[in-house]
Parts: C-alpha cells; sequence; structure tokens
C-alpha cells in the first residue's frame, strides 16, 4: 500500500539525501547502531566526525567488546550523554558472547542490548536489514504533525495515536517502508525544520494540512533547559577530568573542576550510579575499566539493564 505522500517524498530522499556513511549500501549493522546510539539528542554534525573515528578504531563489535568501558568513554569525548558509551560497549560484549559477534536483526533481540530502546531497535531492524517497522523520531512526529494532523508541533510525547498515524503509512513492501522512514526522516531534518520550515521546497508542501490551516502557530511549550551551570554541564566537567587521566585520581583532583562543593558531590554520586565513574577501594575515582574493572556484580548489573532516560 502506498499514499498520495509516498511517491513525492521518495522522489525528493533521491536527489536530496545527505550522504552520511551509515546511509551507504556497504554500511555494517554494526556501523548503524553505533550511529542510532551517538544519535539520540545529538546532531548529526556532531555524530558525523566521532562515528568515523569509532568504526576505525572498533570496526566490529567484538573489537570493542576487547577494549575497556574507560576505553570507550574517552573515545566518546565531548559527544554528550557519555552513558551512552558504556552501554554500547556493554551491547558490544553481548553481542560478542550471544550473537557471535553480529548484531541481531531481530527487532526483539535487539531490544535485548544496553541503551536499546524500542524506536532504536526499530530504526536498526529497518534501516540494517530491510524490515517494515514504524520509526518515529522526532522529525518524523512534526513532519506528521503539520503533513496529516495541522499541528505546527507534536505533543510533547509519543501517543498511540502517533503510532496508528506512522502505521497507516507505512508501505507494505519493507525494503519501500525502510527508505520512506529516512527519507521522512530526512525532510524533517532539511525542510520540514522545528522552527523555520522551508516550505517553499517541501514535496508535498500541496497536501499539507498545517499549511491548509494557515499555518497555525504552535501551542507554548517549555522552554529548553539551560546548560550553563545546570547538573550535564558539572557532570561533564568532572568526567572530563577523568577522561584526561591515565588513571585513577584523588577526589580532591575534581574540586577545581566545578567549585559549588554540593553540587560536585551530587553529580559524582549520579556518574557513580550511572556506571561512569568506580570508586576504588583506596577512595580514588576511576572511569570504568582502571584498576578495579570488572565492576561490582550490582554495578554490572545497573549497567547492563539501563535504559536511556
Amino acid at each position: 500500500m502506498t499514499t498520495p505522500f509516498t511517491a513525492p517524498v521518495l522522489r525528493w530522499y533521491a536527489q536530496n539525501a545527505r550522504d552520511l556513511p551509515w546511509r551507504q549500501p556497504d554500511a555494517t549493522p554494526w556501523s548503524i547502531l553505533v550511529s542510532e546510539i551517538m544519535l539520540q539528542q545529538t546532531p548529526v554534525s556532531r555524530v558525523l566526525p566521532a562515528h568515523g573515528a569509532w568504526v576505525r578504531r572498533w570496526p566490529e563489535a567484538a573489537a570493542l567488546a576487547a577494549a575497556t568501558p574507560a576505553d570507550a568513554v574517552r573515545q566518546w569525548d565531548r559527544l554528550g550523554y557519555p552513558r551512552r558509551a558504556v552501554r554500547l560497549h556493554a551491547s558490544a560484549a553481548l553481542i560478542t558472547t550471544r550473537y557471535a559477534g553480529q548484531v541481531p536483526a531481530s527487532a526483539d533481540e535487539l531490544r535485548s542490548l544496553p541503551g536499546v530502546g524500542s524506536y532504536t531497535a526499530a530504526a536498526v531492524a529497518s534501516f540494517a536489514f530491510a524490515q517494515r517497522h514504524v520509526v518515529l523520531d522526532t522529525n518524523v512526529r512534526r513532519v506528521l504533525a503539520r503533513l496529516v494532523t495541522g499541528d505546527f508541533l507534536p505533543s510533547a510525547g509519543q501517543t498511540a495515536a502517533e503510532v496508528r498515524l506512522a502505521e497507516s503509512l507505512l508501505p507494505a513492501d519493507a525494503c519501500l517502508a525502510a527508505r520512506w522512514s529516512v527519507g521522512l526522516m530526512e525532510l524533517g531534518a532539511l525542510v520540514c525544520t522545528s522552527a523555520r520550515p522551508l516550505c517553499d521546497d517541501c514535496p508535498v508542501r500541496d497536501q499539507c494540512a498545517w499549511l491548509r490551516r494557515g499555518r497555525p502557530a504552535a501551542t507554548s511549550r517549555r522552554p529548553p533547559a539551560r546548560y550553563e551551570g545546570s547538573a550535564r554541564q558539572s557532570r561533564g566537567r568532572l568526567l572530563a577530568v577523568l577522561r584526561s587521566a591515565n588513571g585513577p585520581v584523588s577526589p580532591d583532583a575534581l574540586d577545581a573542576a566545578w567549585l559549588d562543593s554540593g553540587q560536585r558531590a551530587r553529580a559524582l554520586a549520579t556518574l557513580i550510579d550511572d556506571g561512569l565513574v568506580i570508586r576504588c577501594a583506596d577512595g580514588c575515582l576511576a572511569l570504568p575499566g582502571e584498576a578495579t574493572w570488572p565492576a561490582p556484580d550490582d554495578a554490572r548489573e545497573r549497567i547492563a539493564t539501563s535504559r536511556p532516560r
């Protein structure tokens, strides 16, 4: 089944798709999985160099599994949300031991990997294995909200109605469905953007419900949280000290990284809880895999079973 939107979007994508390494015909499932983990809450412009460096260093899951979690955190550098690095390392270990080094093809098996939720599982199954799944990222949700329901922006959280709508528009052919999904993603990233959509360049502008409604403005939404002075910033500063060290450091080494002692202590506690920092027996602090890995069983379990929040 196709809809009046299918052919225009696919033609537009064929002519305008960005040349991204994880979209190349020879891209491996491992490369695609790495890209999807990195692209969570991170723009393509920042992911491109990080992805290239990562897959050059660890071209397959077994190579990363043979490294330490500390290696993964250091390689992640300043990409943001570094828990993803620890989870990706844990996923590589699981792929190596449970799936003989091959990224599993089924969405259910993909969801068993640390840090892989329903969206990432559907995306990898679609783009790496040409399976038919609804792939609803922020860009796709925004395009469908404007094109079909006439809203400038989708609701804050994904709804069952959105999933049903996306399913109703998904081509029956699996390969075509995967291309449709990535085409919608690209349309949202390049044309149907969040703040200033380029409607004159849109291949489905004549069918857009939002345009027919006269481009109504979005209902008020909370402004994005400030980064300056935030818990995220303090965590990043502390982690940077440990990344730059060659091994465990004294807790005093973190004092200059964040002057607010109360916030520093809270940030350190969350880093330890997330498995990004290990407290050594002598009280020193280290990245996982340095002097104290394997971690205690309860810490390993937190790393292996945690999901993005």
